[in-house]
Order: structure tokens, then C-alpha cells, then sequence
């Protein structure tokens, strides 16, 4: 519980006094019939309480030491029979709480809540239905307060400002488990590799994955595999995996497990039947120097910014030189006539959520990399059929290189090392 109280007193600092934070929790999701999604807890809500029940809501109060109300399902035997054990109300203190109500009376409750607070912080635009109550309740007090001596919080402001700079930066904790996540899923991509082969389908070398997963302690992946053979990989968020993985060509698979909540993102590229043909390997080459060169960036004194300027100029680079494209290379980049081949950033926060929160930079001017912040970086080249006047050999070939990297004192640390990518080392795991 140290970990989350320390968060909630981060958060109240960070509060003016005499403010409360009004905290939403996921709520389950039908996927048909009478069965649902699998549950995943908002992120915000976990970070801060670590309660992992649908339907609740935490109200953190500054002045209140860390400690926080919860709102939550009451003990039902009935329905626990069916859907598992809760917490109840009455048991708040097991998750350090210091008050604990039904969230049936959330509606009753928040008006003691609200009086004479100077500000109230939200998740705004959440589309939850606890956030119109909230709003009804505040437009609701203020008329009642009209000719009293109380006083309500003007409007609601979103607490996602200050907690989501909160989340950026993880702990040492947050850290070690980011770290194991890493170290499963590098695990699933070395298996799949060596289990690869031409004539089976898509959604089977995702098998392997989910089940590297599950044995070593992840219970779910971070974000739908994307296992795209051939033509597929040039496909950014191909998911449907469902084609047949063909002799000579290359599979992109990018998939990572979550880890007690954390994410991990690793993508790698590699031949269906062991072996590179020479127009693989030179577009992998150029994606891998790209990777290897942007990861260098990744450190204090260095801003997003130029990893990407990094990442855009060695892939330009690397297609003149194979005449896939003509001109200076200054004015092609000027151009962006290298967004045919590369087209998305080459990396994105990461954290409990795997595109994770955290803003880049603010009023046009980027921010500079400070410890404790993981970034992925994911340089690609995809080659489309509909491109003209390339040579056949190249079409159809997708190439996605992505590795996780923690910002440190001192040189970028490579999270996910442990799986390889240099095209020795893929061909000899593969051969083994």
C-alpha cells in the first residue's frame, strides 16, 4: 500500500487546498448475451488505489494524509457465487482507505463532498454516467446554496493534468515490473521464432505468444497482437491474423504482455522460413540502423523531437541508397516524401497503458527526456503493392523493428535486449 499512498500524497500536493479528486473506475463490459469482456481497471483509478473491483469510485481529499474514500459493490453471496468475492464497504481499510460507502450511494453522498470545496478534479469527457451525477450534483447545490452560507466549486477540472505528469516518471517499482514484462514477452517472441513455418496461419504463431504469456505469469496481452505475414505487415494495426503465413515471406509480430497491469510493446520482423532473401535483409538493415541509432538519443538532453528527426533522415538515407527513392535527401525530407514507406512516429510513452499518458511537449516547444520515463522506439519501412515504379522484389515487404527504453542518469537502458535482432542472431535462434 506504500506505493499507492505515496502517489495519493503526490496528487494532494499537487491539489490546492481545500480540493477533492473525484476518481472513476472501469465498469464491466457485455460482450454478448449475458458474458462479458474481461475486466481491466481504469488506469488512473489503479495507479492511484490499487482496487481492482468494476464499478467504484475513490474520492481523495487534500488535507486527508493520503487517505481516500471508496465507493464499491457491497458483499453480495449471491452474486459472488456467480462473479467472485468483493471487498464490500465496510472492509475499506484492507486497501488503506479511511471511509468506505456502497457506490448505490454515491448520489446521496457526494453532497457532503462537494460543500464549501474551492475546486473538484475529474476524469472530463469520460463518458461515464457517475460523471453526469457529478455535474447534476454541482449545478444542483448551487442552486441550493443560493441564499445560504455554503459554497460550491464553480465547474470541474480534469485531474488527467496533473496525474497523468504524475505517471510519466515510474518509480523504481513501477520499473521492476515493466522490466519482467519485458522479459516475457522478449521470451514469447525467441519461441516464436523458433516455432515459426511456412503453411500455418496467423492466428497460430499468435498461440505462441499468448501461450509464453500465460505460462510465465501474464494473464493477458497489453493490446491485440498483430501478426501479419507478407503483404500483412505493411498493414500498421493489422489484427485480423487469420491469413496463411507463406514460404519466402517476412512476419511482422508486434505483441507484449501485461504484467500486473504494466505493459510491455516489442515488435520484431523475421522470415517465415529461417532465412532472409537479399531484399529482406537490406530494408531490414536500414530499419535496424535507424532503431539502433534513435535508442541512442533516448537520454537526458535530448528531446522526442530528434529521435524522430534521427529516425526519418537514416530511413531516408537508406532508401536513396537503394534507389527507392531519388533526390537530396534534405529535400526529400523536407517534402516527407519518405511518408510513402515510413508514416507513423517512431515511439510513444509506455506504462500501465501501452500508448501511455504524459504530454511531449506543451505550447510548441518539446520536452527533454528525464529519468524514469520509458519510450518505445519503432522505426519501419513498409513497401506497398500500390507503390509505382518500384522494383518487384521490394513490394509487399514490412518491416518493424521496436525495442522499450528507459531513460536513465546515464546511457539509455534497452528493456527488451533479450530478444534479438540482428539478422545473424534471428537466423541461428531460428535454425536452433
Amino acid at each position: 500500500m506504500n506505493e499507492y499512498k505515496s502517489r495519493r500524497d503526490k496528487l494532494i500536493e499537487a491539489m490546492p487546498k481545500n480540493s477533492i479528486a473525484v476518481l472513476f473506475g472501469a465498469n464491466g463490459n457485455i460482450r454478448n448475451g449475458d458474458t462479458e469482456f474481461p475486466f481491466r481497471q481504469n488506469s488512473d483509478f489503479l495507479y492511484l488505489t490499487g482496487f481492482d473491483e468494476p464499478n467504484a469510485i475513490a474520492i481523495i481529499e487534500s488535507g486527508k494524509n493520503s487517505g481516500f474514500t471508496i465507493f464499491c459493490q457491497e458483499k453480495d453471496p449471491n452474486r459472488e457465487q456467480w462473479e467472485g468475492k468483493r471487498m464490500g464497504p465496510n472492509n475499506f481499510k484492507e486497501i488503506g482507505a479511511l471511509n468506505g460507502f456502497s457506490i448505490n450511494s454515491f448520489n446521496e453522498e457526494i453532497d457532503n463532498f462537494l460543500l464549501n470545496k474551492e475546486r473538484v478534479y475529474c476524469h472530463k469527457n469520460s463518458n461515464s454516467s457517475n460523471e453526469k451525477i457529478l455535474n447534476q450534483k454541482i449545478n444542483e447545490l448551487k442552486k441550493a446554496s443560493a441564499r445560504t452560507n455554503n459554497s460550491v466549486p464553480e465547474e470541474m477540472h480534469s485531474v488527467e493534468s496533473i496525474l497523468h505528469e504524475m505517471r510519466l516518471i515510474k518509480s523504481d517499482n513501477e520499473i521492476n515490473i515493466i522490466k519482467d514484462a519485458c522479459k516475457i514477452s522478449a521470451s514469447a517472441h525467441k519461441r516464436a521464432m523458433q516455432r515459426v513455418r511456412p503453411e500455418i496461419y496467423e492466428y497460430q504463431l499468435e498461440a505462441e505468444y499468448i501461450h509464453e504469456f500465460m505460462i510465465n505469469g501474464s494473464r493477458a496481452s497489453a493490446y491485440p497482437s498483430i501478426v501479419g505475414g507478407g503483404k500483412n505487415a505493411c498493414i500498421l494495426h493489422y489484427s485480423e491474423n487469420s491469413e496463411i503465413l507463406k514460404d519466402g515471406d517476412l512476419v511482422l509480430v508486434d505483441a507484449g504482455c501485461e504484467y500486473k497491469g504494466y505493459a510491455s510493446d516489442i515488435t520484431r520482423t523475421f522470415p517465415i522460413n529461417g532465412k532472409f532473401s537479399k531484399s529482406q535483409e537490406a530494408i531490414y538493415e536500414i530499419v535496424l540502423e535507424a532503431n539502433k541509432q534513435c535508442i541512442k538519443t533516448v537520454k537526458i538532453g535530448s528531446k522526442p523531437s530528434d529521435t524522430e528527426n534521427v529516425a526519418i533522415r537514416v530511413i531516408t538515407q537508406g532508401l536513396i541508397d537503394l534507389k527507392l527513392l531519388s533526390g537530396d535527401l534534405n529535400e526529400l525530407i523536407e517534402k516527407k516524401l519518405y511518408s510513402d514507406f515510413y508514416m507513423h512516429r517512431v515511439g510513444h510513452w509506455m506504462g500501465l497503458d501501452v500508448h501511455d499518458v504524459g504530454n511531449y511537449g506543451t505550447k510548441g516547444v518539446w520536452r527533454e527526456y528525464e529519468p524514469g520515463m520509458i519510450t518505445t522506439i519503432e522505426p519501419g519501412i513498409y513497401i506497398k503493392e500500390d507503390l509505382k515504379g518500384l522494383p518487384d522484389e521490394y513490394l509487399n515487404i514490412g518491416i518493424r523493428i521496436e525495442d522499450d527504453v528507459l531513460v536513465t542518469n546515464k546511457e539509455p537502458e534497452i528493456l527488451t535486449s533479450d530478444v534479438p535482432k540482428e539478422i545473424k542472431e534471428i537466423e541461428t535462434l531460428m535454425s536452433a
